[in-house]
């Protein structure tokens, strides 16, 4: 499988394609990493250097690698957090390219915007590039519950305005569905959830809720997720190895003591996941 993935990079850390990248080929994926910044550290620290790369520039990367004719093999192409308006042309237009050279290509959007605790943390106009632009032409999208209800206009708290919101996600174009960060009054305390849904049904996975922040977490969900749901076609068996890698690297980095996770160290658990949790069919 080769995966085209247009992300950010870090040199300190994991976000974005330094998060990505590594799970990848650790499950045996040829990765394409084409980079939008070039940064010291993810901007959470409040202070970074490095520079943004120029749409342009992107763009000429992109067109550099069709030059060596390999877009017949890209098997699905990649995108996270989208720092500005121009990057999202750049991706649409690396989409069609990439369909051109091979029809079966998937494209999956990360539709990075926000979360419930911190609102938005994007320039205004992202959302709705990405709601009116992006997402239409994506065939896997991967929000958090807060990015759903913000793409479809809902507020998707309960298990059945979830599915809701995830029916009107397919409205717009996707036709696979990611919910990370479900949180329903209902669940069982001390959880947390995610859901997986395509036209065969829907599915939800509970892990135990670790408490800490780990940025480039969802990053590395959308990355497994899309290739484990490319290689087998079943979103039940992406979602369970999805949770359970993710899930390990998470308490592995929290029993660490460290921000930033421990990728790396974690790497087995991509190769072999535990599969200690199962997804439940709820549609």
């Amino acid at each position: 499988m080769k995966v085209l993935s247009i992300q950010s990079a870090v040199a300190y850390g994991h976000v974005g394609n330094s998060a990505a990248v590594f799970p990848l080929q650790r499950i045996g994926v040829e990765v394409l990493p084409v980079y939008t910044v070039n940064f010291s550290n993810h901007t959470g620290y409040g202070a970074w250097r490095g520079p943004l790369i120029a749409p342009d520039d992107v763009r000429e990367v992109i067109t550099g690698i069709e030059e060596r004719g390999v877009f017949g093999g890209i098997d699905a192409i990649l995108s996270g957090y989208q720092g500005g308006e121009g990057i999202g042309d750049v991706i649409i237009d690396a989409v069609a390219r990439v369909k051109a050279a091979n029809p079966n290509a998937v494209y999956a959007c990360d539709p990075v915007m926000g979360n419930a605790k911190s609102g938005c943390f994007v320039a205004p106009a992202i959302p709705v590039l990405l709601r009116e632009r992006v997402v239409p032409v994506a065939d896997i999208i991967t929000p958090n519950q807060f990015e759903l209800g913000f793409l479809t206009g809902t507020e998707p708290d309960t298990l059945e305005s979830t599915l809701a919101s995830v029916d009107l996600a397919h409205a717009m174009g996707p036709r696979t569905v990611l919910v990370t960060s479900v949180e329903r009054p209902d669940r069982e305390e001390g959880t947390i959830e995610m859901l997986a849904a395509d036209e065969k049904g829907a599915w939800v996975v509970q892990t135990p809720h670790l408490p800490m922040k780990a940025n480039g977490s969802g990053d590395v969900t959308a990355a497994l997720f899309t290739a484990h749901y490319v290689e087998t076609g079943s979103a039940k068996l992406a979602l369970e190895r999805t949770a359970s890698s993710v899930y390990d690297l998470l308490k592995a980095t929290l029993e660490a003591g460290e921000r930033e996770l421990q990728l790396v160290e974690a790497q087995e658990f991509y190769a072999n996941p535990q599969m200690q949790f199962t997804a439940r069919q709820v549609r």
